[in-house]
């Protein structure tokens, strides 16, 4: 994800200060990792230096006096560019339960058992994200967010349970290699 053109494209919805951008991305964004102050505000100094945003201003609103930044021309044309890009899909297997299945099998260890413990850890995350999307006050960024972690993690439980299938197999090119 792109810290730099998630606070450009809140940002093009209007002004707006370094804790509002993070409070709204944590809201837009519910199932993401949250920002952290220093993250927003570091980003919103390089997007300044790059011409991509302004300061637009202070505002006080009866506390603390806060900086305003407001997107430029070229902030909304890098914007309009990167969300128009096709992000390409993963080259390589980068997943963490898998190099754990591996390791497991080239090590001697219990992969059958790690796949069970690891499906029923994605499953009570299946049923957590499923409370949150059918709750009565989801809004569509929590609805959406949950949809994708569980389809997500729908892939993952259906490559365990090929994975567990062909365990023997697998343990059999082991240990002939």
């Amino acid at each position: 994800m792109s810290t730099r053109h998630i606070l450009l494209g809140l940002l093009a919805s209007g002004p707006s200060h370094g804790y509002d951008l993070k409070r709204r991305h944590d809201a837009r964004f519910p199932q993401a990792r949250p920002l952290a102050y220093g993250q927003v505000y570091t980003t919103l100094q390089r997007l300044v230096r790059d011409g991509l945003a302004e300061v637009g201003g202070t505002d006080s609103d009866g506390g603390p006096e806060r900086t305003v930044y407001r997107v430029t021309d070229d902030g909304a044309r890098e914007l309009s560019q990167w969300a128009g890009e096709i992000a390409p899909p993963a080259p390589f297997v980068t997943n963490e339960i898998f190099a754990k299945v591996v390791v497991s099998i080239l090590s001697d260890g219990d992969p059958a058992g790690y796949l069970r413990a690891q499906r029923a850890a994605h499953m009570e995350r299946m049923r957590e994200l499923t409370a949150v999307k059918t709750a009565g006050d989801a809004d569509l960024a929590t609805v959406l967010s949950a949809d994708f972690a569980l389809n997500h993690l729908d892939a993952d439980l259906r490559w365990m349970t090929t994975t567990a299938a062909r365990l023997t197999t697998l343990t059999a090119e082991v240990d002939t290699a």
